[in-house]
Protein backbone atom coordinates (compact mmCIF):
# COMPACT_ATOMS: atom_id res chain seq x y z
CA UNK A 1 0.00 0.00 0.00
CA UNK A 2 1.26 3.01 -0.99
CA UNK A 3 0.94 6.15 1.41
CA UNK A 4 0.45 9.58 0.31
CA UNK A 5 3.54 11.83 -0.83
CA UNK A 6 4.24 14.38 2.34
CA UNK A 7 6.94 16.23 2.80
CA UNK A 8 8.14 14.23 5.47
CA UNK A 9 8.68 12.13 2.81
CA UNK A 10 11.14 14.36 0.86
CA UNK A 11 12.92 14.99 4.16
CA UNK A 12 13.65 11.44 4.50
CA UNK A 13 14.60 11.31 0.81
CA UNK A 14 17.11 14.39 0.88
CA UNK A 15 14.53 16.76 -0.65
CA UNK A 16 16.16 19.26 -1.13
CA UNK A 17 13.87 21.45 -3.21
CA UNK A 18 11.84 21.26 -0.35
CA UNK A 19 13.96 22.29 2.16
CA UNK A 20 15.42 24.86 0.58
CA UNK A 21 11.54 26.06 -0.10
CA UNK A 22 10.74 25.84 3.30
CA UNK A 23 14.05 27.62 4.36
CA UNK A 24 13.31 30.65 2.09
CA UNK A 25 9.79 30.92 3.47
CA UNK A 26 11.08 30.98 7.17
CA UNK A 27 13.67 33.71 6.08
CA UNK A 28 11.27 35.60 4.59
CA UNK A 29 8.99 35.36 7.83
CA UNK A 30 12.07 36.25 10.21
CA UNK A 31 12.91 39.30 7.81
CA UNK A 32 9.06 40.15 7.91
CA UNK A 33 9.25 40.73 11.84
CA UNK A 34 12.37 42.23 11.57
CA UNK A 35 11.10 45.00 9.61
CA UNK A 36 7.27 45.75 11.19
CA UNK A 37 10.21 45.87 14.70
CA UNK A 38 12.94 48.21 13.18
CA UNK A 39 9.80 50.65 11.67
CA UNK A 40 8.17 51.46 15.03
CA UNK A 41 11.00 54.48 16.57
CA UNK A 42 12.07 54.28 19.86
CA UNK A 43 10.87 57.19 21.72
CA UNK A 44 12.99 58.69 24.60
CA UNK A 45 11.17 59.93 27.60
CA UNK A 46 9.94 63.14 27.97
CA UNK A 47 11.06 64.71 31.55
CA UNK A 48 9.00 67.78 30.74
CA UNK A 49 5.54 65.64 30.42
CA UNK A 50 6.72 63.95 33.37
CA UNK A 51 7.27 67.50 35.53
CA UNK A 52 3.54 67.74 33.97
CA UNK A 53 2.14 64.40 35.54
CA UNK A 54 4.11 64.99 38.50
CA UNK A 55 2.66 68.56 39.52
CA UNK A 56 -0.69 66.94 37.94
CA UNK A 57 -0.67 63.90 40.46
CA UNK A 58 0.70 66.25 43.46
CA UNK A 59 3.82 63.97 44.17
CA UNK A 60 5.41 66.82 46.00
CA UNK A 61 2.35 66.56 48.57
CA UNK A 62 4.12 63.05 49.94
CA UNK A 63 7.58 63.24 48.54
CA UNK A 64 8.33 66.84 49.35
CA UNK A 65 9.88 70.12 47.38
CA UNK A 66 11.60 68.74 44.09
CA UNK A 67 10.72 65.06 45.11
CA UNK A 68 13.26 65.03 47.59
CA UNK A 69 12.02 66.24 51.02
CA UNK A 70 9.20 63.88 52.18
CA UNK A 71 7.06 64.90 54.26
CA UNK A 72 7.34 62.22 56.46
CA UNK A 73 10.49 59.87 56.87
CA UNK A 74 8.21 56.71 55.74
CA UNK A 75 8.12 57.95 52.76
CA UNK A 76 11.26 58.23 50.17
CA UNK A 77 13.29 60.87 48.84
CA UNK A 78 12.14 60.13 44.97
CA UNK A 79 15.10 62.96 43.32
CA UNK A 80 18.09 61.66 41.48
CA UNK A 81 16.74 58.04 41.47
CA UNK A 82 17.87 55.91 38.52
CA UNK A 83 15.08 55.88 35.92
CA UNK A 84 14.85 52.20 35.56
CA UNK A 85 14.14 51.56 38.91
CA UNK A 86 11.58 54.59 39.27
CA UNK A 87 9.91 53.30 36.47
CA UNK A 88 9.88 49.63 37.87
CA UNK A 89 8.53 50.52 41.14
CA UNK A 90 5.63 52.86 39.85
CA UNK A 91 5.05 49.68 37.37
CA UNK A 92 4.87 47.49 40.60
CA UNK A 93 2.35 49.90 41.88
CA UNK A 94 0.32 49.05 39.07
CA UNK A 95 0.40 45.58 39.34
CA UNK A 96 -0.29 45.59 43.15
CA UNK A 97 0.19 42.46 45.21
CA UNK A 98 -2.01 39.83 43.84
CA UNK A 99 1.06 38.12 42.44
CA UNK A 100 3.97 37.81 45.70
CA UNK A 101 6.45 37.64 43.03
CA UNK A 102 5.35 41.07 41.51
CA UNK A 103 3.91 44.54 43.34
CA UNK A 104 4.01 46.71 45.63
CA UNK A 105 1.49 47.17 48.55
CA UNK A 106 0.84 50.75 49.15
CA UNK A 107 -2.89 51.87 48.79
CA UNK A 108 -2.20 55.50 48.31
CA UNK A 109 0.71 54.70 45.50
CA UNK A 110 -1.64 52.28 44.11
CA UNK A 111 -4.11 54.88 43.39
CA UNK A 112 -1.78 57.16 42.55
CA UNK A 113 -0.36 55.71 39.21
CA UNK A 114 -3.61 53.16 38.66
CA UNK A 115 -4.64 55.86 35.30
CA UNK A 116 -1.04 56.23 33.91
CA UNK A 117 0.33 54.52 30.94
CA UNK A 118 3.78 53.01 30.20
CA UNK A 119 4.75 56.05 28.73
CA UNK A 120 3.67 58.29 31.65
CA UNK A 121 5.51 55.94 33.85
CA UNK A 122 8.44 56.37 31.82
CA UNK A 123 8.32 59.82 31.65
CA UNK A 124 8.15 60.37 35.57
CA UNK A 125 10.96 58.57 35.80
CA UNK A 126 12.88 60.50 33.59
CA UNK A 127 11.31 63.98 35.35
CA UNK A 128 12.71 62.42 38.53
CA UNK A 129 16.09 61.36 37.55
CA UNK A 130 16.84 64.95 35.99
CA UNK A 131 16.10 66.34 39.81
CA UNK A 132 19.12 67.05 41.88
CA UNK A 133 18.82 64.43 44.62
CA UNK A 134 20.79 63.30 48.11
CA UNK A 135 20.86 59.53 47.39
CA UNK A 136 22.70 59.15 44.11
CA UNK A 137 26.38 60.79 43.19
CA UNK A 138 25.92 61.57 39.30
CA UNK A 139 29.72 61.41 37.60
Amino acid sequence: MNKPYTAEHAFARGGVAVRASLLKAASAVCAAAALAFAVQPAQAADAANGKVLADSHNCAACHGVNLNKPVSPDYPKLAGQHADYVYWALRQYQMGNGNPNFGRSNPIMQAQVQSLSERDLKDLAAYVESLKGDLVEKK
